[in-house]
């Protein structure tokens, strides 16, 4: 690969536009450049948009103006964790991993050390032959994040998955997730309302504004790896954590009547 090629973003939104059906005006001309090996997490109000960029990254939402470029040209494998861990209550715990394979018709045999491999990577290797319903909160999306992880994705995006759990479940994942992304080389694209878990988690933090989105704060945050529990306590992280609670605050204030 070349050096052009290394510094070229993984993907590039330029000028991206998104209106619905309905009239809602989710994007206006949102610039954002993604990087191979970045943990980039988009913060930001409800309904402003994060999660409409996030789709059309997966190829599940087109554009109405502006374009969206891969690096020379090709997409490559894209993992999607969503909100909600969404598996399949009839089937194992297997069987939800091997969906992704499935649909590309790798048999189950072929599957196997595939999705017994991704099930060790989130720590549920004893639970292929469970169910949904005999799991936590927190270990459904465990399994959700392994079905992700089954197709070895270059680019992992990832819709507020651990919002609705709580805090030391969800304090354990973000540990977990840092952990994965190192161990497989991943970039991740990260949508959360948390500035505390923005913080934690990411290389760079982007600021969203009110609808229609568009970025207005890219703030970078250079603590290195690995990051533990103690980082939490950092002057560090608190510095990060009040840059990126202020800019929110003013998104916020554009939005209030005068």
């Amino acid at each position: 690969m070349t050096a052009t090629q290394v510094s070229a973003p993984l993907v590039s939104l330029q000028g991206v536009a998104k209106t619905f059906p309905n009239g809602v005006q989710a994007l206006h001309k949102l610039d954002l450049d993604l990087r191979a090996g970045e943990f980039v997490s988009l913060l930001g109000p409800s309904g402003c948009g994060k999660s409409t960029a996030l789709r059309m990254i997966a190829g599940l939402a087109t554009p109405d103006a502006g374009a969206l470029h891969w690096r020379e040209g090709a997409r490559p494998d894209v993992g999607f964790v969503f909100q909600d861990a969404t598996l399949m209550p009839w089937a194992t715990i297997f069987e939800n991993v091997w969906l992704p394979l499935r649909l590309r018709h790798v048999s189950r045999k072929d599957a196997a050390p595939a999705i017994h491999e991704a099930l060790a990577r989130v720590g549920l290797a004893d639970f292929a032959q469970a169910f949904p319903r005999e799991l936590s909160g927190g270990m459904r999306m465990r399994v959700s994040i392994a079905r992700a992880l089954v197709l070895r994705p270059t680019l992992l995006l990832m819709d507020e998955p651990f919002a609705a759990l709580d805090e030391i479940t969800r304090l354990r994942l973000n540990r977990d997730l840092l952990a994965l992304q190192a161990e497989l080389d991943m970039t991740v694209l990260f949508v959360t309302h948390s500035v505390y878990e923005s913080a934690y988690l990411s290389s760079r933090i982007c600021v969203f504004s009110n609808r229609p989105g568009r970025i207005v704060q890219d703030i970078a945050v250079t603590a290195p790896a690995p990051r533990d529990d103690q980082y939490r306590l950092s002057g560090a992280y608190l510095e990060t954590c009040r840059i990126a609670s202020q800019a929110l605050e003013d998104v916020m204030a554009e939005s209030l009547p005068v």
